[in-house]
């Protein structure tokens, strides 16, 4: 096991926890031991835990962990240079929205991976999005072993997708969706859309790129280009966003100022709500 020294925000839990990715699992711990979780990712699995603010320990080695997972979750990107761009004086709200969510980041995640999750997640609940990407793994996905011995299975394919009878794919509890994923499997297979030379685009020409896809609107596709094309211009609006706009922006949110890192300023503004709510409740 690798400790891994963290010189930005990281706060493992807030990304868990944040909607923008659904295969992050919590693993039991002993006493007051610091949360765990175990992140299948590439065809990779990584089990980290983070002891302090400023120090993370994985069950790989610095290298592997330096390979992928850094890039995964994004520690190239300052987001505490981020937070600091907003004046407190114009703009109380956001300022205290970002200092609200220190350690929030938007990770690296796989186009294909995100695109096919947020198919899946349209009109539902967390858990009810993951028991279905689960399930979808499970009748797709490749059968694969953590460091630890246990089982987990990776993310399939356009073509593992396409090889499932109407029968498994009906199993994973998708609905009118599998329709969706069968549809942006071939559209990949048969070439009509190339993830890696969206991901070249600007986030606009991204997200026009993506609602071409049947099934996939203007939210999944701002969704995908956010936490899938790595786009931090990418804002998606959901009823969470609204509420904050009509509330906090009645004349307009500034984009333009905010600019290029919108997403991120829409994350902290989501949580940030989100959190509001709960402690009114």
């Amino acid at each position: 096991m690798a400790k891994i020294k963290v010189k930005d925000d990281l706060d493992l839990y807030r990304i868990a926890d944040s909607g923008q990715c659904f295969r992050w699992e919590e693993l039991p711990v002993l006493g007051d031991e610091p949360a765990k979780y175990r992140i299948p990712a590439f065809g990779k699995c990584l089990i980290v835990s983070q002891p302090s603010k400023d120090c993370i320990e994985t069950d790989c080695t610095e290298e592997e962990f330096g390979d992928l997972w850094y890039d995964y979750l994004d520690l190239g990107t300052s987001y505490k240079k981020i937070r600091t761009l907003v004046d407190k004086d114009e703009d109380p709200f956001m300022a205290d929205a970002a200092a609200s969510c220190v350690g929030l980041r938007i990770l690296r995640q796989d186009p294909w991976e995100t695109l096919i999750s947020f198919i899946i997640s349209q009109n539902r609940n967390i858990p009810a999005i993951k028991r279905s990407i689960e399930l979808l793994c499970e009748r797709a996905g490749k059968r694969c072993k953590d460091s630890e011995g246990n089982a987990y299975y990776s993310f399939p394919g356009p073509e593992d997708i396409l090889s499932l009878s109407d029968e498994k794919l009906s199993e994973c509890r998708l609905g009118y969706r599998d329709v969706y994923l069968r549809n942006a499997a071939r559209t990949v297979t048969d070439g009509d859309l190339d993830l890696d030379a969206v991901s070249e685009k600007l986030a606009d020409e991204a997200i026009s790129e993506l609602m071409k896809i049947k099934g996939v609107g203007l939210k999944v596709a701002s969704c995908v280009t956010l936490f899938g094309l790595h786009k931090l211009d990418a804002f998606p609006v959901d009823v969470w966003i609204k509420r904050v706009l009509e509330n906090e922006y009645p004349n307009g949110y500034p984009k333009e100022k905010y600019s290029p890192y919108n997403g991120v300023y829409q994350q902290y503004m989501f949580e940030y709500y989100r959190k509001k709510d709960g402690e009114r409740k």
